[in-house]
């Protein structure tokens, strides 16, 4: 009698599992994610990897932390690209996974393949589970660069792109996607959760024991968080996710994890016929480009990370043409929104109650620093005055429930970034203690929203 097979249910979520159906996962929350797969019985058996130099742990072996010697280990890998090295904390680490995220057409496979056409010195394997070598090669071509140091693989088995990396052993190995990859070892389609899991286990395998650094191009869901299980950017050592509108020219790659450096950094890119360009200044890309002034703008100083950086906040209030008011953010917390109005209601007096109030951060940038309630505020009152605000005034401070002006982090590299650019007048709060101000730049304190408006438009 043939033996049945044994099975789990998984959530295709986050990957938990359990060894029933339920209705909600446990673990997340989600509701009608759990589907049935088999259990893996069957595990691929590791092979005995080469490695690169001393860049390989040693298997089987446990070592005191102060006996290991970081000296004769490889320093960091250039990719090519200054800003994204920036991202990665000063380059590629031996023997790191690197996830890349992304909505379809945003550039994941564009930066892929510009990264080891840019790397002349850089040895690349390049694994293609998408497309063929014939649609990799006019790519190629079309970006432009050095294709010497390339190779390509069109495969989705893992366990023959693993077994060439061994014998090649590159200095970088590209995956494209990680969602189209299978391993023998799972008895599951592609792109399903235990299949993901599984490859993704064997990459890192592969990378922490030889040495080589792996890209992973990972798809994302309709609700923009990456396909497959949780566990995926648990495993990975640094998560990266492209973002802005693919109908445009300008797209932001963010750092979401970083085990060797800051998270939360960010970089510009703009989009060209010739593949993806650095935009070294992006505070020149999101301030102003209106010839003259006009009113429901204000330019916030941001803290991206390390990085300081300058944005429009445009803000438009209307009267509510169909009774009920309309409250929309592109690029903000809503709820954080209407905050700021319901303390400008109580606290300043403004009634906005029966306005429609409508929010854009310029450039296609998400912003959660608090930062940038303070702009947000002068460009409502702005526009709610139909009164222009100067083109050489920035604001940088956080909004409190009691209406006071609380003060930020680095205010000093704020005001510096600020005068490098031009601006002139720059708004912080009176409790951000002593300040140096750079020549020509005029720092104004403000305590609380009334005094904001008082100095804002003359109301002494």
């Amino acid at each position: 009698m043939a033996k049945t097979p044994k099975t789990v249910w998984y959530c295709t979520s986050c990957g938990n599992e359990s060894p029933k159906w339920m209705g909600r996962c446990p673990a997340c929350g989600e509701w009608n994610t759990m589907k049935e797969a088999p259990v893996v019985e069957k595990g691929v058996k590791g092979s005995s990897l080469r490695t690169r130099g001393n860049a390989a742990s040693s298997e089987g072996k446990a070592l005191p932390l102060s006996g290991i010697d970081m000296a004769s280990g490889q320093g960091r890998i250039s990719v090519g690209f200054p800003e994204v090295d920036r991202l990665l904390g000063g380059g590629l680490v031996p023997g790191s996974l690197v996830l890349i995220g992304g909505e379809p057409g945003i550039g994941k496979s564009t930066l892929s393949l510009q990264i080891p056409l840019h790397s002349n010195a850089m040895k690349t394997l390049y694994v293609s589970g998408e497309e063929s070598e014939r649609q990799v090669k006019m790519r190629a071509v079309r970006l432009g660069g050095d294709e010497s140091g390339c190779t390509v693989f069109c495969e989705t088995r893992i366990e023959d792109v693993i077994e060439l990396a061994e014998k090649t052993l590159p200095d970088l190995m590209v995956v494209d996607s990680v969602q189209t990859m299978y391993s023998d070892g799972v008895e599951s389609t592609p792109g399903s959760v235990a299949q993901i899991r599984e490859v993704a286990a064997l990459l890192l395998r592969f990378a922490k024991r030889s040495g080589v650094p792996v890209i992973l191009i990972g798809h994302i869901t309709k609700d923009g968080f990456i396909a497959g299980p949780k566990i995926l950017e648990h495993i990975v050592d640094v998560v990266l996710q492209f973002e802005g509108d693919n109908r445009g020219s300008y797209r932001l790659l963010r750092s979401i994890k970083n085990r060797f450096g800051a998270a939360s950094e960010l970089a510009v890119f703009e989009m060209t016929g010739t593949g993806l360009r650095e935009v070294s200044n992006p505070s020149e890309m999101l301030i102003p480009m209106h010839g003259e002034s006009l009113s429901g703008a204000a330019v916030a100083v941001m803290l991206d990370g390390t990085r300081p950086l300058l944005f429009e906040v445009q803000a438009l209030v209307s009267s509510a043409a169909y009774g009920t008011p309309q409250r929309s953010a592109t690029g903000f917390d809503t709820r954080r929104l209407n905050m700021l109005l319901a303390v400008l209601e109580k606290r300043a007096g403004f009634r906005l109650g029966t306005k429609d109030v409508f929010l854009n951060m310029a450039g296609g940038l998400k912003v959660s620093d608090p930062a940038c309630d303070l702009a947000v505020v002068s460009a409502v009152l702005s526009s709610n005055f139909d009164l222009a605000l100067p083109s050489d005034m920035c604001f940088a401070a956080e909004v409190g429930l009691s209406g006071e002006v609380r003060p930020v982090a680095q205010t000093g590299r704020r005001i510096s970034e600020a005068s490098r650019l031009g601006f002139r007048k720059f708004y912080m709060s009176s409790f951000s203690g002593d300040v140096d101000a750079p020549e020509g730049m005029e720092l104004v304190s403000v305590p609380d929203i009334p005094s904001l408006v008082r100095r804002l438009f003359k109301q002494d």
